[in-house]
């Protein structure tokens, strides 16, 4: 495979996202492909950095400083890790992308969402995945899957009510992209969802 596949995993809090970025790397590797597992934010050593300030609950960020935070540590994941794998003919399947600040800081925090575009525009310009794949649940489902293990961040301090939106934000991005999205029933077993989106990709790569 001379050029590569950026993969994107997307969903609410809780929906499964690096279980089935864990999967489908597996499956594909099995397979003989080069693959590279990579997330956001904080998958670079810049970004770490970035990630203790954006996820940390104490420190008080208002929404816009959030996105720019957010877009810094884009723009260094694609040109430091994304681009790099991709010119190598890897496979990159990627936990959260540009889906995600649409639906956290457009549709959760209420930002322009024709800001968000442009910015994205003019950082990245026409970069975006080639297929991205969103894990769908109720966000009451997903909430209580991350208290059980734990798991408290900014974004889970948020009410009900806020992600909420963030799933409704999703599905109306996805339903505006529908060739480049496939929205998965994430209360499915994850081996399951795991061999569909293998045989989806498949089928429209031709691998």
């Amino acid at each position: 495979m001379t050029k590569g596949i950026f993969i994107t995993f997307e969903g609410i809090e809780g929906s499964g996202k690096t279980t089935q970025v864990n999967l489908l790397a597996e499956k594909f590797k099995a397979e003989g492909f080069k693959v590279l597992k990579t997330f956001e934010p904080g998958d670079t050593l810049a970004g770490k950095k970035i990630r203790e300030i954006l996820l940390n609950s104490n420190v008080p960020i208002n929404s816009l400083c959030e996105l720019l935070l957010y877009f810094a540590d884009r723009v260094q994941h694609v040109e430091e890790v994304i681009k790099p794998a991709l010119k190598e003919g890897y496979i990159v399947i990627c936990d959260r992308f540009t889906d995600s600040t649409l639906a956290y800081q457009g549709f959760g925090r209420g930002v322009s969402i024709d800001l968000i575009r442009n910015l994205n525009k003019m950082l990245l310009g026409d970069f975006m995945p080639d297929f991205t794949v969103l894990l769908d649940l109720q966000a009451e489902i997903g909430l209580k899957r991350n208290k059980d293990i734990n798991k408290r961040d900014r974004f889970e301090m948020e009410d009900i009510k806020f992600h909420n939106k963030v799933r409704e934000g999703y599905l109306q991005i996805a339903s505006i992209e529908k060739e480049r999205f496939l929205v998965i029933d994430a209360y499915r077993p994850p081996i399951e969802i795991c061999e569909e989106v293998h045989r989806k990709i498949s089928l429209i790569f031709g691998l």
